[in-house]
């Protein structure tokens, strides 16, 4: 998962352990596993799509992302919208609160690889 320093931090080795240990205890990180996994696997699901939405920004932290879903954020709602057809709100909050889980994770992760 971890491939290397993140740009905000000096890169050096002791840093790069570091930060690649906390992200496993931030929370969000589950998410963001089992998106990594899905993706190398080839499957689509609300992990993989979560991950490919922020794909870039977790390259950027020196997440390896391997072939994410283009138009992920369209694909996303349109699953969860599927789990949900007694509720049409449903779709949006669970939504949202996803790409929120994501963000924090991913600014923990760079906050930790500022230190």
């Amino acid at each position: 998962m971890w491939s290397g320093p993140s740009p905000g931090n000096r890169g050096t080795a002791a840093t790069v352990i570091e930060v690649a240990a906390l992200a496993s205890e931030i929370p969000g990180s589950d998410l963001v596993e089992a998106g990594l996994r899905d993706l190398a696997a080839g499957l689509s699901t609300v992990p993989a799509l979560i991950v490919s939405i922020g794909a870039p920004r977790l390259r950027q932290l020196g997440f390896e992302v391997v072939a994410p879903i283009e138009d992920a954020d369209h694909a996303l709602y349109l699953m969860l919208a599927a789990d949900d057809l007694d509720r049409a709100d449903a779709a949006h909050g669970r939504y949202n609160a996803l790409v929120r889980r994501l963000v924090s994770f991913e600014r923990a992760v760079a906050c930790a690889g500022s230190r």
